[in-house]
């Protein structure tokens, strides 16, 4: 939940003097032959109440995803990850979970699913399915049986009967721990006269992983969406998922002075626990059995959402000793917590180098720029920077992941009191809801200047649509050479390259405002791309002929709307760059 910013600027060198690759070329220079289909993938996470609503509701859903299928294929997405999907009451829209086999009604059926895999298939796009361990809806069957204590739901949660306190009708809380959505993290069942544990809204009780039975509960529906045809999982909160033996209060941080703030308190008992480790690596066990029985053999994988330190991710990889595997992706935040709109190039650079420094050997990197619990790239950055840091993500070695709507540069809308559906926002009170709000960044996606976006032919939706979608949406950047879209979906066709699905990498702060990231094989003839961006607001001129394996004449690829060139055009190592502007140059390695 954390939000940051940042700026840079990328070149990138293709074929330089020796003119547009043939077809026969081209082919040959597109490979990752050795690499499994996650690791130089494009992720593209969708939120699907905001995504397409196709029956006037006002609420995406899964035949709205369908329909707009082809959309993902445009823009050369790998997979896509959708947010939950299941049966929920909604109070926090989907993460809790009242049945993990059932689709939630407005979102469509079970056979709705089924032709959305279908679909993806036919295009060749993978389906990542949110799984959420942590808890489940107080509406769960679980929950309900657990309260009445029937045989082996007794301690399916975590309950305690508090400790004795002033209140002569009732315990207090078992000690100080709170909830991510502000207060204490325990509360009150009559009927079991017990507390429940809740790290995050009251109707989100916590599973309790000490008790096996739940290890072979979330496992099985587990296997129950591999077999209905996913290709994965996103992992939501792990670091949630144990507590510490003994449940002690946690200790105070004399930096936050709200004691309803979860970060008032430092977590030693409630996150990073070291059993939470090993689950992930159950979780792997799990994947790969499937991977080994399936038809295809094609990797099954875990995206892990944990925003710890680089240590504990390191650990979320691999076991320390090689002998356990973890998430094949554990989600790298660095773009969205270390660096906003003041950050230089050399901020960036530093941030490349400390992610690189912790990914074990035979592993491979991933960069998360946004996602439904962060403010839209557009707006943390500003607008001017969109561009160039979808230019920055694409040009990075591994996985790249992206929310929808950055493709197109949506930004955060102005979401008022009366409006707000988000729990974290409710519970925050009107005074400062906007301070914690999700909603803005979760609005319905812009597709066309049509009513409501193109998101829905209904009379209202679930969030406001935003109010510059008339100008900012598909349809019209579609038709404009060098939008947003189109300069996506020509930085995802150079990642098809040999380049940078088998090439090295070399990123360097050229200026405190320009960026290089260089792509290449490195081997004498072979291809040489330079991803130059400016972050700043003034022009600036650089040299690149320090970076490695750059000849001395490069020629323009791609290039944003600022960029006085054209693709094509030829230059020397000296190069100017428009503030905010974006290029990518090519040549061939001397």
């Amino acid at each position: 939940m954390l939000r940051r910013k940042f700026c840079v600027i990328l070149c990138v060198l293709p074929l330089a003097l020796a003119g547009p690759l043939s077809h026969e070329q081209e082919d040959a220079t597109v490979a990752g032959k050795g690499k499994e289909w996650w690791q130089t993938a494009s992720f593209y996470q969708i939120y699907p109440r905001s995504f397409k609503d196709s029956d006037t509701d006002g609420i995406g859903d899964l035949q709205g995803i369908t329909e707009k299928m082809h959309h993902l294929k445009d823009i050369g997405i790998t997979a896509t990850w959708l947010s939950p999907i299941f049966k929920s009451p909604m109070k926090d829209f989907g993460y809790d979970i009242s049945d993990f086999k059932t689709i939630q009604e407005e979102y469509g059926t079970m056979e709705d699913f089924e032709n959305m895999i279908k679909k993806a298939k036919e295009l060749g796009i993978k389906i990542i399915l949110d799984f959420v361990p942590n808890h489940t809806s107080d509406e769960h069957e679980w929950f309900q049986k657990s309260i009445n204590k029937e045989p082996g739901y007794e301690n399916v949660y975590v309950w305690h009967p508090g400790k004795k306190g002033l209140n002569p009708y009732r315990n207090d809380p078992p000690n100080n721990w709170l909830s991510v959505f502000r207060g204490s993290a325990w509360e009150w069942n009559e009927k079991r006269k017990e507390y429940y544990l809740h790290q995050f809204a009251k109707g989100q009780p916590d599973l309790n992983y000490r008790n096996p039975k739940v290890k072979e509960m979330m496992a099985d529906v587990l296997k129950f969406w591999l077999q209905k045809g996913v290709y994965g999982f996103r992992i939501d909160a792990v670091p949630h998922v144990f507590e510490c033996v003994g449940m002690p209060d946690e200790p105070r941080n004399n930096d936050v002075k709200d004691p309803e703030d979860w970060s008032f308190l430092q977590h030693t008992c409630t996150v990073d626990q070291p059993e939470t480790i090993e689950m992930v690596y159950e979780w792997r066990e799990i994947m790969d059995k499937f991977t080994q029985e399936s038809e295809d053999k094609v990797p099954r994988i875990m995206m892990t959402e944990a925003y710890s330190s680089l240590d504990t991710l390191k650990k979320y990889y691999v076991s320390p000793d090689g002998k356990r595997q973890g998430a094949q992706i554990p989600f790298n935040f660095l773009l969205i917590t270390e660096l906003n709109g003041n950050s230089k190039a050399k901020d960036f650079q530093n941030v490349v180098e400390k992610w690189m420094k912790i990914v074990p050997e035979g592993k491979s990197a991933n960069w998360v720029l946004g996602n439904h619990d962060q403010h839209r790239v557009a707006t943390r950055y500003g607008v001017q920077k969109a561009d160039v840091m979808n230019m920055i993500l694409l040009s990075l070695p591994g996985a790249g992941v992206n929310y929808n709507g950055e493709e197109i540069a949506m930004t955060n809308v102005d979401i008022s009191w009366e409006d707000t559906k988000d729990p974290a926002g409710c519970n925050a009170g009107k005074e400062n809801y906007a301070k914690s709000s999700r909603d803005p960044e979760r609005t319905p996606f812009q597709w066309s200047a049509e009513k409501n976006a193109g998101f829905s032919r209904g009379d209202k939706t679930w969030l406001p649509v935003a109010k510059n979608y008339t100008e900012v949406n598909v349809v019209k950047q579609e038709g404009i050479p060098r939008s947003t879209l189109n300069v996506y979906k020509q930085m995802q066709k150079l990642r098809k390259r040999a380049a940078f699905t088998d090439g090295g990498y070399e990123v360097k702060a050229l200026s405190d405002d320009i960026l290089a990231v260089v792509r290449t094989i490195g081997e004498k003839n072979s291809e040489a791309y330079l991803t130059l961006v400016n972050l700043g607001n003034a022009e600036g001129s650089v040299n690149v002929g320090s970076l490695k394996h750059l000849a001395d004449s490069l020629k323009y690829e791609i290039l944003t709307a600022n960029s006085p060139h054209n693709a094509g055009d030829e230059t020397k190592t000296d190069i100017k760059m428009m503030p905010y502007e974006g290029v990518v140059l090519s040549c061939r390695v001397p």
